[in-house]
């Protein structure tokens, strides 16, 4: 039997770019609007990468990836949407504003963001940890151009696709060995706090 999935964690294009080409493995959330109970959570582990560039602004990212950003109006989506990485969720890491601001700026070297996006995400909702999401990310066997739905809508982080894509042959962006590397050096540099 093929191995199928249809849900999807909204991300920002320029953030699964660098998720694909291993230059990341973290993502920072606090939840979009629309989240259930208003509050960021991870429901599945196992997720397809789906890519949104309404929100997208090259001010909150570090300056290699903020000119690859072409900013869209509000409202914006494309026809079609390329789906082509899949990532496993290894750990969920959380951060509290009580904690000093400048110790998860020392991350700074693991992600696309710039310190104006990190303190923006400790402020927005403050009485909310900033979740730090690592990803194993992997390349689909084939990139999959899914029309666009109306449920893909609106400021919420997990949707479920109207098509299933499967998982079959996927190819890990980074090694097991590069991958825990990249883990243990993260979790010792937040143990440090």
């Amino acid at each position: 039997m093929e191995n199928l999935t249809n849900y999807a964690l909204k991300e920002w294009n320029i953030a699964i770019q660098a998720l694909e080409q291993g230059e990341t493995i973290i993502l920072l959330r606090k939840g979009g609007i629309r989240e259930q109970g208003g509050k960021f959570q991870v429901d599945h582990d196992k997720i397809l990468l789906y890519p949104t560039f309404e929100h997208q602004q090259p001010t909150l990212l570090k300056p290699e990836y903020a000119n690859l950003v072409q900013p869209v109006p509000s409202g914006w989506h494309p026809e079609t949407v390329k789906i082509s990485s899949f990532a496993e969720i290894t750990d969920i890491l959380s951060w509290n504003n009580s904690q000093e601001e400048s110790l998860i700026n020392s991350l700074t070297n693991f992600h696309i963001w710039n310190e104006i996006f990190v303190r923006d995400r400790l402020q927005f909702k403050p009485q909310q940890p900033l979740y730090i999401l690592l990803l194993r990310t992997y390349k689909l066997e084939k990139v999959y151009n899914i029309r666009y739905h109306s449920s893909y809508g609106g400021c919420r982080s997990w949707i479920e696709l109207q098509e299933q894509i499967s998982l079959e042959n996927m190819v890990p962006v980074l090694t097991q060995e590069d991958y825990d590397q990249q883990v243990s050096t993260i979790d010792q540099i937040l143990q440090a706090s």
